[in-house]
């Protein structure tokens, strides 16, 4: 139940988030989720895609450095307090949140949220037992469709 982030390294100068952004579209990827952190010399790129293979291969034929890493992408009602409910869940559970960010899609009243948690299993386990629905990777393509 987890999707593949791909975090991707870029040079904190102007034009380079366009750049990439362009070599996503020149070879037909999706991006559903973006964030993105900086440093004075540097950002790190943080992308949910479609094909996350594809992707990969794009990457590395270009020589960009980057990883990719197993994240949570979580459905939550799209209303105040969700996310609450979201957080005392892991907090009573002692599952540490790394960072989050949130991407929409044409579902309407749901919000979904990308969670990096130290241990996937135990956040999955805690999550599902209390009713909290989670994507999986297959299932990422269904929420963007028509």
């Amino acid at each position: 139940m987890t999707v593949k982030q791909i975090s991707v390294f870029l040079e904190n100068k102007p034009g380079q988030l366009k750049e990439f952004a362009k070599l996503l579209d020149d070879n037909q990827i999706n991006m559903h989720a973006m964030s993105l952190a900086d440093a004075e010399d540097f950002g790190i790129l943080r992308i949910i895609v479609d094909d996350s293979y594809k992707t990969a291969c794009v990457l590395k034929d270009e020589g960009y450095v980057f990883s990719i890493t197993k994240v949570l992408a979580v459905e939550i009602p799209d209303r105040p307090g969700s996310l609450v409910k979201v957080l005392d869940i892991l907090g009573q559970n002692d599952v540490n949140l790394e960072y989050t960010y949130a991407f929409i899609t044409r579902k309407v009243d749901l919000a979904y949220m990308i969670f990096r948690v130290p241990d996937n299993e135990k956040a999955i386990e805690v999550l599902s037992k209390n009713g909290i629905k989670l994507i999986c990777q297959d299932a990422l393509s269904d929420l963007f469709a028509d």
